[in-house]
């Protein structure tokens, strides 16, 4: 099978609203600064007519990441569910514009395209509400053998644990990829994906994970502990390749024994964190995928992390490509 793609991702097709708010606005509607929580349709709707006037642009962590990929240069597909609606039909169109191959069929009945409300206070923090809909119909006969088989790195968005069908995807995905010597990438998304699923997450990364992408918070949680250097030292036997990070402090790369530390990417001000992850796991992974040393991907990562953090949106508004190029990355 020929390798047609740096990376197939797995996740949530959403699109997202990213509006301004303030810690008053969070409070008075019971929101937890900095986390993700599942609404239903009418709290999505209620929640939407509330706040400030915002962005609206396909979003969804995995397919953030594949359009962060695009930038770069390198080729992608995205692999998740939408309604045969407005927004479904929105979200199709902008991966199509991306050049990221995207061909399941759309929902024709139940659930509505996903939305996220992402309120974002004054220090850059997101915080986010979402409304799953059509996306948790995502099962394994969504998992396009042909697309996996073709990809060098196969990512798996980790918000998708909380649904049966996507665990059942998840497992046929890796069963493919790893028939066909392909990489299993799993991101934990959110802490909160870690308290829910601790036991079958780390079931799954220690059978079938070559590659885990965390935040400190996420590594914490999945190991019960407060300390980042124990939840590290937990992760290692796991998993032969790590990289989590950590905000202004970077990030670390785990390679088996081997321990690095890679430095944030300076950043003039902190504008909206919303994607920060999603785009160092597209630096990270092009790297990897274009056989670039550890090092080199965690700087990408972080230079794809720094330029999205610098303004509303959790996709890249500049071309990473030319920016890793001017930096000499």
């Amino acid at each position: 099978m020929p390798e047609l793609y740096d990376v197939a991702a797995i996740g949530n097709a959403i699109v997202d609203v990213i509006a301004p708010a303030t810690d008053e606005f969070l409070d008075e509607h019971r929101l937890t600064k900095g986390a993700m929580m599942l609404v239903d349709a009418q709290q999505s709707a209620a929640l939407y007519a509330k706040m400030q006037p915002g962005l609206e642009a396909s979003g969804g962590s995995a397919a953030n990441t594949v359009a962060g990929l695009a930038s770069f240069g390198g080729k992608g597909a995205f692999l998740g569910k939408v309604a045969n609606d407005q927004l479904g039909q929105v979200f199709a169109h902008d991966m199509a514009a991306i050049g990221a191959c995207f061909t399941n069929a759309p929902l024709e009945q139940g659930p509505a395209t996903a939305v996220s409300m992402i309120n974002v206070t004054p220090d850059g923090q997101r915080t986010m509400c979402t409304y799953l809909g059509a996306s948790v119909m995502f099962g394994d006969d969504d998992v396009d053998p042909a697309v996996v088989e073709a990809a060098r790195i196969v990512y798996l968005e980790g918000y998708l644990f909380d649904a049966k069908a996507a665990r059942r995807a998840f497992a046929k995905a890796a069963a493919l990829a790893h028939g066909a010597g392909r990489m299993i990438a799993l991101t934990l998304s959110d802490s909160f994906v870690a308290e829910r699923h601790r036991g079958a997450l780390k079931g799954f990364i220690e059978s079938q994970v070559d590659l885990l992408f965390a935040n400190e918070s996420e590594i914490t949680a999945l190991f019960e502990t407060a300390s980042f250097d124990r939840a590290v030292e937990a992760l290692r036997p796991l998993v032969s390749l790590a990289a989590v990070t950590r905000g202004e402090r970077g990030s670390v790369v785990l390679d088996r024994g081997a321990r690095l530390s890679v430095a944030a990417e300076p950043v003039e001000k902190v504008v909206d964190t919303t994607g920060a992850g999603d785009q160092y796991a597209a630096g990270f992974m092009f790297g990897l995928a274009r056989g670039r040393p550890l090092l080199a991907c965690g700087r990408l990562g972080s230079l794809a992390a720094a330029e999205v953090i610098s303004h509303y949106g959790p996709r890249p508004q500049v071309s990473l490509e030319e920016l890793a190029a001017a930096k000499g990355y």
